[in-house]
Parts: structure tokens; sequence; C-alpha cells
């Protein structure tokens, strides 16, 4: 077996034994896996790590680039263990079907655009450091697929915005009020939307990737788990 193969079954069997983990917690809990800092943490390593599985089975071409991508979601599980795990209830602003709507459109848009930030990372290491990786097509097919993933990841993003804010006019009776987290949220989709409308334009198609698949991928990062455990915000 290979070292991909080997990558592959160790993944899917974490991922399986995570899937009970957070199955069994829903069951107890009787909510979802987005209340508190650990269940948000959980829920997006389990659900990045599927991206991960699920890129390796659906195009081969990038699996070389999950040695890029694997160490942003290192980075997720080792903050994951050290967060304290505690029984949390769901707030009254949370019973409604907009909220895991909202949530699972976030998910497919991460799990878009981490995929595409390993691949912009490899873009970077061969301009910065010469770093080639034979296994992978060149920088201008990469590039394209960049544009792919995010093309796709800004619908769910989109999505994400929609739903979120049903959720908000159910909660709090408005759907927008450029709290820090919707003002976050519309940095980040706007600088998806600013790569996609810069990439026709460009003479220089595979850095302006890799630049904006990192610096959405931190916007990203920074809304998702940072803005909402620091917001004072309701």
């Amino acid at each position: 077996m290979g070292r991909q193969q080997a990558t592959f079954w160790l993944l899917a069997a974490a991922l399986a034994f995570h899937t009970v983990a957070i199955a069994h917690r829903w069951d107890r809990l009787g909510h979802g896996p987005y209340v508190d800092m650990f269940e948000v943490l959980s829920s997006n390593v389990w659900s990045l790590h599927l991206a991960a599985v699920l890129v390796f089975l659906g195009l081969p071409r990038l699996r070389p680039a999950l040695a890029a991508t694997l160490p942003l979601l290192a980075v997720l599980t080792v903050w994951m263990w050290f967060t304290p795990m505690k029984d949390t209830l769901a707030p009254v602003t949370y019973a409604t079907i907009w909220l895991p709507v909202h949530v699972t459109f976030g998910k497919f848009f991460l799990g878009l655009a981490v995929p595409a930030t390993g691949v912009g990372l490899v873009l970077l290491c061969r301009r910065a450091f010469g770093v080639s990786i034979s296994s992978l097509p060149d920088s201008d097919a990469l590039e394209t697929d960049i544009h792919r993933l995010l093309l796709v990841a800004v619908v769910f993003q989109s999505l994400m915005l929609i739903a979120g804010a049903a959720w908000a006019q159910h909660a709090w009776t408005r759907y927008w009020g450029w709290d820090p987290l919707e003002s976050w949220a519309f940095v980040t989709w706007t600088a998806t939307l600013l790569f996609l409308h810069l990439r026709p334009r460009s003479s220089a198609r595979p850095m302006l990737a890799a630049f904006f698949s990192l610096l959405i991928f931190a916007l990203a990062f920074y809304t998702f788990f940072g803005v909402p455990f620091i917001s004072t915000s309701p």
C-alpha cells in the first residue's frame, strides 16, 4: 500500500470514529454541533476532513496537494483537543431550521475553500522556493482548479449568507445588522467575488489565485472561529 492510500484509509477510519462521537453527543444533548467552541471546532474538523477524503476520491490529480492541506486541518484538530468539552444547552434563538441550513452551507463553502488553499500553497512554494511535485499538474492547470473550487464555493457562501439572514430575522427580527460576524462574513464573500472578477483581467493568474486562496481562507478562518467567540453582539 502506497503512502497516499495509507493516508486515505487513516483519514477514513478517523472520520468514521468522529462521526459516531458527534452523533452520540448530538443525541445526548438534543442539538447539533454548533453551540459552543468545542462543538464548532469538532464539527469543522469532521467536515473538512470529509472534504479532504472527497478530494482524494474525486480529484486524483490534486491528491499530492493534500500534503499542504492537512497541516491546516491539524491546527484545528489540536485546537479542539485543548478546548474544554462541556455540556451546553442551545439558546432559544437557535430553535429554527435556518441555523442548521446556514451552518451546512458554511461547511460546504469551507470544504471547497480549504483544498483551494492547499493548491495555493503549492503554487506559492513553486514560485518562492522552486519546490516542484512532479505528480501535480502545471501551475496553469492548478490555477484553473483553484478557480473552479472557489467558483462553486462562492455559491454556497452566498447561500450561507442568505440562510444566515433568514435566521437573524427569525431570532432578532432583522435580516442584517452589520454586527462583527455579519460584517466579516461580508468581507470574506467580497474577497471571493473580487478574485473571480479580477481573474479574467490578470496576466499572472497562478499567483493571483494563490494569493486570494490564502486571503479567503484567512478571512474565513477568522470569521468562523474568531469573531463569534470574541464578539459581544447577540
